[in-house]
Order: C-alpha cells, then structure tokens, then sequence
C-alpha cells in the first residue's frame, strides 16, 4: 500500500497520542530545538520570551494542566520547552538556562528570578500589583528624578506601522542596588508608551515598571528597550499563529495528555518552518498541504522527490 493510501485516521491518532507520555515527547523535541538554533554570534547573548497561554477548548472539557508555560526564541521565534501547569498562579520555576530572559508581570516571583540566576542566566521582568512593595519602591525611584539623576539613564525609540505611531521612553536606574532584597537585582526601569492610532487620532498612554539582574554595562537602556519590547514576540511567533492559524482555542481534546501533545505538535510545526526561514506560516501550511513530501523533506523523511 502506497503512501497516500495509508495515512492514519483520527481515531488513530487518538488512540497513539493519548498514550505519548507527553514530558518525554517535550524532553526530545526541546533537544531537537536547541539543535537547530545553533549558537549566538560571539558578544551576543540569545534572548527568551517565557510567557503562559490557556488550551481553552480543552480547559472547558476538563482537560487536566491546560495551561501551558512556553518559552520562545526572540529572535527566530522558535519554541525551545514548554511545561503545562495546574493553574495560572503556579507560573514559577520554567526556565532555561545560559540567556536573558523576558518575562510579563505574572512570572515576576522571586522563585522564578533566583533559578535563573542561580542557572546561570539573567532575566527582565515587568513589575505590577503582584509585588507591590518593589512596585512601590520603583515608582519611588522615579518620583525624585532630580536627587537620583546620577543612577539613571534614558533610551527612546520611535515606530510607524500596523496603523499606529508609536514612541517609547525607557529610563533605568541603579538606585534600588544594595537597597532592594529582590534577587541579584541590578536595574529597575520605567517605560513609558505613547501610542497614536492613525486612522481614529486616539492617544493612548502607558507606564510600565520592570527589573533586570543585567548589568549597566551588560545592558544600556537601549538594549533594556529592545528586550522589552521583543518579549511581545511569544505573541506574534507562537500564540497568534497558534490560534489564528492553527484554530488552538477551538479545539476541545481533553483525554489523558493529548491537548499537551498537541500543543507541542504545533510548536514544533512552526519551529520548523521558522528555521527554514519561512515568515508567513499560514501560507507555509498551504503549500505543504499540497505537497506533502516537500514538508516530510527537511526532517530527513523523504530524501528524493521528484
């Protein structure tokens, strides 16, 4: 029986992914990652997004650690691990190790910034209302500029596109250094964004604080600007093209760990076309539906096709 004549059914795969132990499926398809990433350029340092995204279709099924922790390259935007957890509040301790890494407000836990530290590598994270008394002592930093000039210094950056004018202000500041008992904590930093829609006119304004165990001299507010800024690239790299392309959300496998085995199926489809240097990768999916060959070839599959 040919190939085209054999291909599995669902109830198939059903039956085959349910019974993958799935952190053994993650275990290997983290080490092909890091195989095709290579290393950084010499004086680079490779950046990490580390964000969490909800199965929803799953989740309202029941399926048990729907949430599910990723961390994704800045750069080339592939998936390099990813771990499922209980509930949005245990988002502490999924890290890598040997880069800097990003994180939102909901990872910023003393426990996550102490094992990358204590790993080796350096991490960025925004600070809000979880952690309110270092979110205090920053604002307090910036609300005495004058007094505190000599600590700080100031980067900005200025983007037009998708509709929209955009300019970011980011001070940072080594005045919380030696006063702050937040782990290896070097830098705060104050952003601010001013955003102008261009077709309505409407402003908006936003103030966000952070902190960072990277150096002044490891990290000047421009660098700051840029790790800040590239985070978002977990959202555009994986979690959009995950919902919008792959229609995530919508799908409600809830038996054993399949919703696990699929999300890291997904991951590993658009780290895959991520490093053949595809950018579009809905159009990527529909030139590989036509021609399955072609996407079996880069796995070493298919070797000749005519």
């Amino acid at each position: 029986m040919g190939f085209k004549d054999s291909l599995p059914c669902a109830s198939t795969l059903h039956y085959v992914f349910r019974r993958l132990q799935w952190d053994k499926l993650e275990e290997q398809l983290a080490l092909w990652a890091e195989g095709i990433m290579g290393s950084p350029a010499p004086g680079e340092v490779e950046a990490v997004a580390i964000d969490g995204k909800t199965l929803r279709g799953s989740r309202k099924q029941g399926a048990n650690a729907a949430h599910i922790i990723s961390s994704v390259s800045h750069e080339l935007g592939i998936t390099l691990g990813q771990v499922a957890v209980d509930d949005k509040t245990n988002e502490i301790g999924v890290v890598l190790e040997g880069r800097v890494f990003t994180l939102d407000a909901m990872l910023a836990q003393r426990e996550v910034a102490q094992t990358i530290v204590a790993g080796g590598g350096d991490y960025l994270m925004r600070v809000k209302g979880n952690q309110p008394q270092l979110q205090a002592d920053i604002k307090t930093v910036f609300s005495e500029p004058e007094r505190l000039s000599d600590t700080m210094s100031s980067a900005e950056s200025r983007d037009i596109g998708h509709g929209r004018i955009e300019h970011r202000h980011l001070t940072a500041s080594t005045a919380l250094v030696g006063y702050s008992d937040w782990p290896e904590l070097q830098q705060v930093f104050r952003l601010e964004r001013r955003t102008i829609l261009k077709r309505s006119g409407h402003r908006r304004h936003e103030v966000v604080y952070g902190v960072t165990s990277l150096t002044v001299q490891e990290a000047d507010p421009q660098r700051l600007l840029v790790l800040s800024r590239r985070h978002w690239s977990i959202e555009n790299k994986s979690h959009w093209v995950r919902d919008v392309t792959f229609d995530e959300d919508r799908s409600q496998v809830r038996c054993g760990q399949i919703a696990q085995v699929m999300a890291s199926l997904r991951n590993a489809v658009i780290s895959l076309m991520r490093s053949l240097g595809e950018g579009n990768i809905a159009a990527a999916c529909r030139r590989f539906s036509v021609q399955p060959m072609a996407a079996l070839a880069p796995l070493g599959i298919i070797t000749n096709i005519e």
